[in-house]
């Protein structure tokens, strides 16, 4: 018998009553997780995650020797909020809140701007309006230079080209990690200066 409060069976539960939000077929696996958190650890500044979901990138990140109290999340699903708070350590900040509202929310608590925005929320299956949004968030909030990581199932980047124009982003193709449900690719994007 499962174990009902397992990342697994959360994720389930929440495909069930939201697919279309959930927009994945399983939660990320292990292996997507660590190729996302690669090259973070102890000396890392601040790092803040859009759409967490059940945690696993989370986990991984806190794994690779980053501090929890440098680490906030913003994830707008209330009970996948609910399983953050209750599996992750204590210092771990978690807003319930959508991505587009982090740079009011963090206002004033990140000096020099984060190191990193790590986001799992499914860009592709979002109106344009709403990702640019997203995207435009997470700009905000990083340091210059700082990257955006993100994943996508898809066979190209999921930003589109005039976006990735608009926005003046370099765009670099990271590890194609096949041990995930389905496959995906990383991507990481930063704002040219």
């Amino acid at each position: 018998m499962s174990d009902p409060n397992s990342d697994f069976s959360v994720f389930r539960r929440r495909l069930l009553q939201n697919p279309r939000q959930m927009s994945a077929v399983a939660p990320s696996s292990r292996h997507l997780a660590s190729a996302m958190a690669a090259g973070f650890g102890p000396d890392t500044g601040p790092v803040v995650e859009f759409g967490p979901g059940t945690g696993s990138i989370t986990r991984a990140l806190l794994k690779c020797g980053l501090p929890p109290e440098r680490l906030t999340l913003f994830e707008l699903d209330g009970a996948l909020a609910d399983h953050l708070a209750k599996t992750l350590p204590g210092a771990v900040t978690i807003h319930r809140a959508p991505a587009q509202d982090a740079v009011a929310l963090m206002q004033g608590r990140l000096p020099v701007g984060a190191a990193a925005v790590i986001s799992g929320l499914p860009l592709l299956s979002m109106p344009n309006a709403v990702r640019r949004d997203i995207v435009i968030a997470a700009l905000a909030l990083l340091a210059p230079g700082a990257p955006l990581v993100q994943f996508t199932y898809g066979p190209r980047p999921p930003l589109p080209e005039d976006l990735i124009a608009a926005l003046n982003l370099t765009v670099e193709k990271g590890d194609r990690v096949l041990r995930n449900l389905p496959p995906a690719r990383i991507y990481r994007f930063r704002q040219q200066l």
